[in-house]
């Protein structure tokens, strides 16, 4: 049997920082998991926070022989904590991990504090030695998988077990909430929700992760890493309690594993594999011209010969192009030209989607293994124009080009989490290096997106 439990890390739920700001429902269902979770009597609890150390292609387990923390950040340096670490599993953990191919370890550790996602839990739940986990860039299969080998260390030592997996929902659920408000806000939520009390595990993996992305969630993952330890096990879920009077989504959940069952990792997988062809079956000319030639070129290092049949607009026009690279709904490269450097847009789309897979100075070259997993965009931008005012621009309409003598910075229309023009101005400027008291001009393009 296995005790695990989502909850979320609030602050204002401490007494001492949130006065005046009430979350009952939340405050009765963190009562009720620290009642089970006494009564079950754990050796070790696994917390799972998202605000840990975090890495894009790392999990971390926190190292040594405990660490402490205080929540001085909410201003209130007096309410502090420690814990014990469980040294043997946290090890294990991490030797499973890597033996199955995961990138996992204590390497790294910058600030050895405990965060609020670890702190807030500890108030109400009060565990002994914890094994403390970050989550990492890595896709929610990753996740699960990590998750199962949390469970594989935990049978070999013959350690009783209890999961935590801290994280909120969606961080946009009101205008007047501390991120604002988007209609995928509650979307993302409901559809969490629903999964858990249908206990449909396997629907959850399928979660469109573009939909988490402009939710602002946080907790998902570590929800996914949860459900991985429980996987072959008969699984018994239960909401505790949802609310949002703050415009962060607080969902709270435990579940009970027993017995045995067939593992739901193949089916995920498989569900995966689906999901990514069918979007590739209505990707467009634009968009297979550069999968085709980066796989050609990551595979063997040499770009693709122009096919044949390509519609006249690719190569008769000239045009900037962007191309632009995600896997499970994170960005893994974008390069692009504001103006044609080539002959025509295709030729541009050969040459900048090399330059999105493997020269994006913020990501490493994609690799062999990661060519199943990723999902193309092309962006061919219209002439840029001058314009004398902020009031020209809309995020979703035009991208902006903001110059301030050598130093020009471009950022493109539509991007999720990009919501005002004062933000996607910002962003363009420090893209672009220039400070906020430097004098700078605005050009305005639009784009034809190809997905």
């Amino acid at each position: 049997m296995m005790y695990a439990c989502l909850v979320p890390h609030p602050p204002l739920i401490i007494p001492g920082i949130g006065t005046g700001h009430e979350i009952p429902d939340t405050r009765r269902s963190f009562e009720q998991i620290a009642d089970k979770l006494a009564a079950y009597k754990p050796d070790t609890v696994v917390i799972i926070s998202p605000h840990s150390i975090l890495y894009s292609d790392y999990f971390h387990i926190a190292p040594g022989k405990g660490a402490s923390g205080d929540f001085s950040t909410f201003g209130a340096e007096d309410i502090k904590y420690s814990v014990s670490y469980d040294k043997e599993l946290a090890g294990l953990i991490g030797k499973l991990a890597r033996k199955q191919g995961i990138s996992a370890g204590s390497e790294g550790s910058r600030s050895p504090a405990l965060d609020h996602g670890v702190m807030v839990p500890m108030y109400f739940l009060k565990p002994g030695k914890i094994v403390r986990i970050s989550l990492s860039g890595f896709s929610l299969a990753e996740h699960y998988r990590f998750g199962m080998c949390i469970n594989e260390a935990a049978r070999m030592l013959s350690r009783k077990i209890a999961v935590v997996a801290s994280g909120d929902m969606s961080h946009k659920l009101k205008e007047d909430g501390p991120y604002g408000f988007t209609v995928d806000g509650p979307r993302h939520d409901q559809f969490v929700y629903d999964c858990i009390k249908s206990q449909d595990f396997r629907r959850l993996m399928t979660i469109d992760t573009g939909l988490c992305e402009r939710a602002a969630e946080c907790g998902l993952r570590s929800l996914v890493m949860l459900l991985g330890a429980l996987d072959g096990m008969n699984v018994v879920s239960r909401v505790l309690s949802y609310e949002g009077p703050y415009g962060v989504g607080y969902l709270t959940a435990d579940f009970i594993g027993e017995g045995e069952a067939t593992s739901l990792f193949p089916k995920i997988m498989e569900d995966r594999q689906r999901q990514l062809m069918q979007k590739r079956k209505h990707e467009d000319v634009y968009v297979r011209l550069a999968r085709q030639n980066i796989e050609s070129y990551v595979n063997t290092g040499s770009c693709i010969r122009m096919p044949e049949g390509l519609p006249s607009d690719m190569l008769l026009h000239r045009a900037g192009v962007f191309v632009s690279i995600k896997k499970d709904g994170q960005l893994r490269g974008c390069i692009g030209t504001m103006a044609p450097t080539q002959n025509h847009i295709a030729e541009e789309i050969i040459k900048n989607s090399v330059s999105a897979a493997c020269y994006d100075p913020r990501f490493s070259p994609v690799a062999p293994e990661e060519l199943d997993d990723l999902i193309y965009s092309v962006d061919v931008l219209s002439p840029a124009e001058r314009i004398d005012s902020p009031d020209e621009l809309d995020v979703r309409l035009y991208g902006v080009i903001v110059r301030c003598g050598h130093k020009n910075g471009l950022l493109l229309p539509n991007l999720d989490g990009v919501d005002t023009v004062e933000q996607q101005i910002d962003i363009a400027m420090r893209k672009a290096g220039i400070g906020a008291d430097e004098p700078y001009t605005l050009e305005r393009f639009k784009v034809v997106r190809h997905t």
